[in-house]
C-alpha cells in the first residue's frame, strides 16, 4: 500500500536516449487516478540528470522542470525505457553521473522500470538477486550481461515488492495500472482503465508477442469461447468443455489457445478467476467460501492455495488490505460532503 493513501509522489527520471511514449505513461495512469470526491491521488514530476535538454529517442529534445534532487522526494521513481545500450553503459556499468543522481533515491523508494529502463536498475545493482524481465528482444543481452538477475521473458511484468519491472511499451500501461491497483483497489484502477481506454489487464504474457508465423486466416479464433468462459467461471471448464464449445480437437484448440494468449487454457482460467476473486474481496463482503464458489474455485482451500500464490497473502488478509483502502476513500467523500 502506498505510505500516504490520498497523495503519492512518483517521480519519472529521464535520462539521454528516452522514448517519449514511454516517458509518458506515468503522468497518463497515475495522473488519471482520483479518488470519490475528484481528489488526485498521485503527484507526478518528471527529473532529469541536470537543467540542460533531454536528448530522446526521437529526433527532438525534451526539458524538464526539475533536477535530480527532486529524487529524494519521491516515493516512486520510474525508469522508462532508453536506447537498449543508451551513452550511459559501458559494458553494462552506469557512467558516474548517472551513478551519483541514484545516490538521491531515499531507503524504501519503490522502484519501476519500464521496458529497457531496466538496463539502469540492472546496471546499478538494484536488480540483483531479483526476479526481472525486459523486452522480449533485449531478455537474452539482459541475462547475458546480468546473470545475477532471474530474467523471466515470458511475462508482461514483474513484482517483486518494492521493485517492478516491465516489458516493452505498453506493458508498461499494464504495470502502472497493476500499481493503481495494489495502492487502491480494482475499482480506482477500472476507472483510470476506462479513462485511459485501454483494459484493465491482459490475458496472458509476452510470450504471444515473440516473432513466430501467423496462424492462417481461415483457422477458427478462441475468442468466442474465451468471452463465454468468462460468463461461466463459476461452473467447472474443463478442457474438453472448452474445446467442445470452440468446436475443436482439445489439441487444436490447446495450441491456438497458447497461440492467442500466450498462455495454457488451464493458466488462463486461474489467472480469470483470481481476477474476479480479487474484485469480490475487494467491493463485496460475501464470505470467503462465497467467493471461491462464485470464482470457480469450489472450495475456500483451492482459493486460498491459488490467491496465495499469486498475491503472498490469504482472501483475509487481502480483504483487510484492499477492502479497507475502498472504504477509506468512502470515508472521504463522506468528510467532504459534510
Amino acid at each position: 500500500m502506498c505510505k500516504d493513501l490520498a497523495m503519492h509522489r512518483v517521480v519519472v527520471l529521464a535520462l539521454p536516449g528516452v522514448y517519449p511514449f514511454e516517458m509518458g505513461i506515468p503522468k497518463r495512469v497515475f495522473g488519471s487516478a482520483f479518488d470519490r470526491t475528484g481528489a488526485a491521488l498521485y503527484e507526478v514530476v518528471t527529473a532529469g540528470l541536470s537543467a540542460d535538454p533531454v536528448p530522446t529517442a526521437a529526433d527532438f529534445s525534451i526539458n524538464v522542470e526539475h533536477g535530480p534532487e527532486v529524487l529524494a522526494t519521491a516515493d516512486t521513481v520510474v525508469v522508462p525505457a532508453l536506447e537498449p545500450i543508451a551513452p550511459m553503459f559501458t559494458d553494462g556499468l552506469l557512467d558516474d553521473r548517472t551513478r551519483s543522481v541514484l545516490g538521491h533515491l531515499r531507503p524504501g523508494t519503490r522502484l519501476v522500470s519500464i521496458c529497457t529502463g531496466a538496463y539502469v536498475l540492472a546496471s546499478a545493482g538494484l536488480l540483483d538477486g531479483r526476479p526481472a524481465t525486459n523486452h522480449w528482444h533485449c531478455t537474452t543481452h539482459f541475462q547475458r550481461l546480468f546473470p545475477r538477475i532471474a530474467v523471466d521473458p515470458t511475462v508482461l511484468f514483474v513484482d517483486d515488492g518494492d521493485v517492478l519491472t516491465s516489458a516493452g511499451a505498453a506493458a508498461g500501461v499494464d504495470l502502472c495500472l497493476h500499481l493503481v491497483r495494489r495502492d487502491h483497489g480494482s475499482e480506482v484502477a477500472n476507472a483510470v482503465a476506462r479513462r485511459c481506454i485501454v483494459p484493465p489487464w491482459r490475458d496472458g504474457g509476452q510470450a504471444q508477442y515473440i516473432e513466430q508465423p501467423v496462424p492462417e486466416r481461415t483457422e477458427a479464433s478462441t475468442a468466442p469461447t474465451r468471452e463465454w468462459a468468462l460468463r461461466h467461471l463459476d461452473e467447472p471448464l474443463t478442457l474438453a468443455t472448452l474445446a467442445e464449445h470452440a468446436r475443436m480437437s482439445v489439441r487444436t484448440f490447446t495450441r491456438r489457445f497458447r497461440q492467442e494468449t500466450g498462455a495454457t487454457p488451464g493458466s488462463w482460467l486461474i489467472s480469470q478467476r483470481i481476477d474476479l476473486a480479487r474484485h469480490l474481496l475487494e467491493t463485496t463482503d460475501l464470505p470467503v467460501e462465497r467467493v471461491a464458489q462464485r470464482a470457480g474455485f469450489g472450495t475456500s482451500a483451492s482459493f486460498r492455495q491459488h490467491l496465495r500464490a499469486v498475491t503472498g497473502v490469504g482472501p483475509h488478509s487481502y480483504r483487510r488490505t484492499f477492502h479497507h483502502a475502498t472504504l477509506r476513500v468512502q470515508h472521504r467523500e463522506v468528510a467532504a460532503d459534510r
